[in-house]
This record gives structure tokens, C-alpha cells and sequence, in this order.
């Protein structure tokens, strides 16, 4: 039997330290099933040209970014004085894949609020081919892993208290994707190390449902809602979640990009 020793990659020394920043904090997350049979149509229809493809993580970035515009409140931050810091934009921070086996880098979709599908999909797919593209290569992504683990979780505790420095390094809320890898219906439960507001893209299944009054087969996209209650009531979460589902469900920014074809 062979045995292989591959060297740890530095960047996932990040990853360990979001582990460690993620521990104590009172995360409430929440389960949903959200049927996107029509959005998947949209894409399906699209995807036959290659000039109209869109992806569906762009697309599930954009309504995130609206349910967020729309209750503000979840997406905020408490500074050193105990104060609530509202941002009026949502900074949508993703994980993308370069390429297989590559470590995934973090990318900040800024005024996610304010673009459409298509221009976070081009975004996302810029990062994709050339990830050094993204303002966040370099920086504490390159400079972190070379540092004391004490030092760069003391750096993290300081941008904690102070959202303005974190909103400009680290957005405002956080989507990430394991649906993508596989197929199938399912949830992931993440952590969130610093964001108070975090969207967790799982599988995507058939199966019967009822539509328009009777049973048919329909896409189902399993969602996981995740916030800190320290500062993100329940009545808020609730509202968000539903307009969130909303805006998945009817698909209404999809058929405003085939309305300006």
C-alpha cells in the first residue's frame, strides 16, 4: 500500500482560525426547502446560448442580496461601544473554486444589492479564470498563513469590534455553496467565525409537491439560514427568510434578464 504526505496548504490556516473564532457564539440556523423549479427552467432556457448562461450561485447571490436590502437588520454589526452598525449595501462574501483541488479564496461581491444576476454571474466566473482579480488575494489571505496564529486571531478580535474595517475585508454577509459538488436534496450546517449573517446553499432534489392546486414533480433547494441571535432577533430572521423564499420561488430577477434580452 502506498502512502502519500501532501504539504498542508497555508491558505487553509484561514480556515482553521475561522474554526477557532466561530466557537461560543450564540448561532441560531434554520432549515427551509424552497421549490426553484422556475428559476431552474430560466437557466436551462439560457444555458442553450452560451452568450445568456448564467449560474444559479450568482443568481442565489442576488436574491440574498435583496431579501438583505429589504431587513437591514440582519445584517448588523455591534461595534466596542455596543452600538448596532447598519450598512445600507450588501457585501455578499462567496467562496470560489479556481479549479478542482485548488483552495477555494474568498471573494467579496460588493453592492451585491445593486447588480444584476448576470453581472454577478460574470463576476463570479472573472474569478474563476483569474483569481487574482479579486481585492482579496494578497493581504492577510497571503500575508495570514506566514504569521503566529496568536497574532492573527488578535487582528481578528479588533476587526470584530470595529464593523467598518471588517465590512471593507470581510463584507457584510456570507453565502456559501456545497450543493454544487453533488446531487441530490440535502443541507449543510456551517459556522460563522465573524459574520452575523450567513446562507448555506445545499442540494437540489425532485420530487411531488403541490403547485397551482395540484401534485406535480418540482425542484426543491435546500437552504440553512444561519444567524448570530446576539444581535439578529427571531421576528427579523423570520422576515427576511420569507422574502428570501419569495424571491427564489418567482424567480422575478431571472425574468427581468430574459425580458432585456
Amino acid at each position: 500500500m502506498e502512502t502519500q504526505f501532501l504539504p498542508f496548504p497555508a491558505e487553509r490556516e484561514i480556515v482553521v482560525d475561522a474554526g477557532y473564532l466561530a466557537v461560543n457564539r450564540h448561532i441560531v440556523s434554520g432549515l427551509i426547502e424552497v421549490d426553484v423549479t422556475r428559476a431552474r427552467e430560466i437557466l436551462r432556457e439560457l444555458a442553450e446560448s452560451e452568450d445568456a448562461k448564467l449560474s444559479f450561485t450568482a443568481f442565489v447571490a442576488a436574491c440574498l442580496a435583496r431579501a438583505v436590502q429589504a431587513n437591514l437588520k440582519v445584517q448588523a454589526f455591534m461595534d466596542w461601544r455596543r452600538r448596532l452598525v447598519l450598512f445600507s449595501d450588501v457585501d455578499v462574501v462567496t467562496m470560489i473554486e479556481p479549479g478542482p483541488g485548488r483552495v477555494a479564496i474568498p471573494h467579496i461581491i460588493r453592492e451585491a444589492n445593486r447588480k444584476t444576476v448576470r453581472q454577478i454571474s460574470d463576476e463570479i466566473r472573472l474569478i474563476q479564470t483569474r483569481p487574482e482579480a479579486s481585492a482579496q488575494r494578497g493581504g492577510l489571505t497571503g500575508l495570514g498563513p506566514k504569521l503566529p496564529r496568536f497574532v492573527r486571531m488578535t487582528f481578528f478580535c479588533f476587526l470584530k469590534k470595529n464593523p467598518i474595517w471588517f465590512q471593507r475585508v470581510g463584507g457584510t454577509v456570507v453565502l456559501s455553496s456545497v450543493g454544487m459538488f453533488g446531487k441530490g436534496g440535502g443541507w449543510g450546517i456551517s459556522f460563522l467565525p465573524m459574520h452575523n449573517l450567513g446562507l448555506m446553499v445545499g442540494g437540489i432534489a425532485q420530487k411531488p409537491g403541490v403547485y397551482q392546486g395540484e401534485i406535480a414533480i418540482r425542484e426543491y433547494l435546500d437552504l440553512t439560514v444561519s444567524f448570530d441571535h446576539d444581535v439578529v432577533d427571531g421576528a427579523p430572521a423570520a422576515r427576511f427568510t420569507s422574502d428570501l423564499k419569495e424571491l427564489l420561488e418567482s424567480a422575478s430577477l431571472l425574468e427581468e434578464e430574459i425580458s432585456s434580452l
